[in-house]
C-alpha cells in the first residue's frame, strides 16, 4: 500500500510564520512596556504630583503668604543598605518660604557604598505643591567607609496650595524618604 503524504501549501506556511512573528512581537512589546512602566510612571507622578510625588522647582515661589505649614521629615533604610540616616528636624514656616534642611547619613560598612533615595509626600494631594530646588535625592550618593555626610534639601511649598479648598484643613506635610542600595558599586 502506498503511503500518502500531505504537504502544507506555501500560503499556509507564510500565514503561520506571520502569526508567529506577530505573537513574538507582541510578547516583546509587552516585556518592553513592563520595563518602561516604572520610569514612565515616575515621570507622570513628577509632572502631576500624583501619589504624593514632589515637584522639582527651578525658581523660588512668587511670594510668601501668612498661612503656616509644619513639614515633618521621615526616613527608612532598606535592609541591604548599611547606612544610618538621621532625618531633618521638623520645621514650621510660612508657605512660600524657601527652607533648607539636612538629613545626616553615615556609612556603617568598611567599604564604599552607593545609595539612592526615593521620596513621597503625604497627604498625597499636597505633593503637587511641594517643590524641591535642590535635593540629595536627585542623584546617587556614594559614602566612603565610616563616612558621615550632611545631605541638604532646599524646598518651598507653593502658595497656590492655599487656593485648593481640599487642603484647607492641612496643617502638616510629611516628606518621607526610603533609601536603598544602588546597582552601582561604590567608587
Amino acid at each position: 500500500m502506498a503511503e500518502i503524504t500531505q504537504s502544507t501549501p506555501p500560503a499556509v506556511n507564510r500565514n503561520n510564520r506571520r502569526v508567529a512573528f506577530m505573537g513574538l512581537g507582541i510578547a516583546m512589546g509587552m516585556v518592553g512596556l513592563a520595563y518602561a512602566s516604572v520610569p514612565l510612571y515616575q515621570l507622570f507622578c513628577q509632572a502631576t504630583g500624583f501619589g504624593g510625588t514632589t515637584r522639582v522647582a527651578t525658581e523660588s515661589p512668587k511670594g510668601i503668604i501668612a498661612r503656616e505649614m509644619k513639614v515633618r521629615f521621615d526616613s527608612n533604610v532598606a535592609n541591604e543598605l548599611p547606612w544610618k540616616i538621621q532625618p531633618a528636624a521638623s520645621i514650621t514656616d510660612k508657605i512660600g518660604t524657601v527652607d533648607t534642611v539636612n538629613f545626616v547619613a553615615q556609612n556603617l560598612s568598611d567599604k564604599p557604598v552607593t545609595g539612592r533615595a526615593i521620596f513621597n509626600v503625604s497627604p498625597e494631594k499636597a505633593g503637587a505643591y511641594f517643590n524641591k530646588i535642590e535635593c540629595f535625592c536627585f542623584t546617587e550618593q556614594t559614602l566612603q567607609p565610616g563616612e558621615t555626610v550632611d545631605m541638604p534639601i532646599v524646598f518651598f511649598i507653593d502658595p497656590e496650595l492655599d487656593s485648593n479648598n481640599e487642603l484647607d484643613t492641612i496643617k502638616e506635610i510629611t516628606l518621607s524618604y526610603t533609601f536603598y542600595a544602588s546597582d552601582n558599586e561604590g567608587s
